[in-house]
């Protein structure tokens, strides 16, 4: 038997993914508090948020999987959330880019982006999360239609597919394990979703003059038929 939360337990389930979203930040506020950031502080800094905004990419990405796998529709009701956190990491990610980085200073940041490929697929990542993050809310449903809506958040899959990239991209060749740990589980979460739109689809019924494969001749009559 499935488990079913009433409004109550739902709200509590929310707010205890809400509290294990932010635990990712401890660190970092660790750091910021003890001044310890390491050797390298804007390298840990972007790491870490870039990590955790694949981390909850992938997660965003396996909650239609989990809710059509295990029967637990209400789920999705968490999906929202989970992609909001993305976008948050990822906003902490992109402002320790241009802030720590390169202190605001517009020139640096545009040279940067079009100069190494890696920062290219980062941006162009972020820009698409832009609209995603944007929309999650009912006034956005409304205003674009579920249809549209729906087409929108599809893009989730490519944003997805550039992220690996400029994960591939940005560490040695010898760290080459977590980009393709995560490129297998894009690949295969997409997999999943081509799959489940096939199998959803609806055959086009054929006709009977196409199953006889000969038509039919036309009658045409000099009066109206009685």
């Amino acid at each position: 038997m499935s488990f079913t939360p009433n409004p109550r337990q739902l709200a509590l389930i929310k707010i205890a993914l809400f509290a294990i979203c932010l635990l990712p930040l401890a660190p970092l506020l660790h750091a910021a508090w003890s001044g310890n950031f390491g050797p390298n502080p804007v390298e840990y800094v972007q790491r870490w948020t870039g990590t955790w905004t694949i981390n909850l990419l992938v997660i965003t990405l396996c909650v239609t999987p989990l809710r059509v796998i295990s029967g637990l529709p209400w789920l999705t009701r968490l999906r929202r959330m989970l992609g909001l956190f993305c976008f948050f990491y990822a906003l902490l990610h992109f402002l320790a880019f241009i802030g720590f980085d390169h202190e605001f200073a517009v020139d640096a940041i545009a040279r940067d982006i079009f100069k190494r490929p890696f920062v290219t697929a980062g941006f162009a990542a972020f820009v698409l999360l832009l609209p995603l993050a944007a929309s999650s809310n009912q006034w956005a449903i409304r205003r674009l239609g579920g249809r549209r809506w729906q087409e929108l958040h599809r893009s989730i899959y490519p944003l997805a597919i550039i992220a690996c990239v400029h994960y591939f991209w940005l560490v040695k060749a010898t760290a080459l394990l977590w980009p393709l740990a995560y490129a297998i589980a894009v690949t295969l979460l997409l997999g999943w979703r081509v799959r489940e739109r096939q199998r959803k689809a609806i055959p086009v019924p054929q006709s009977g003059i196409a199953k006889s494969g000969a038509a039919k001749p036309l009658k045409f009559f000099s009066q109206r038929p009685k």
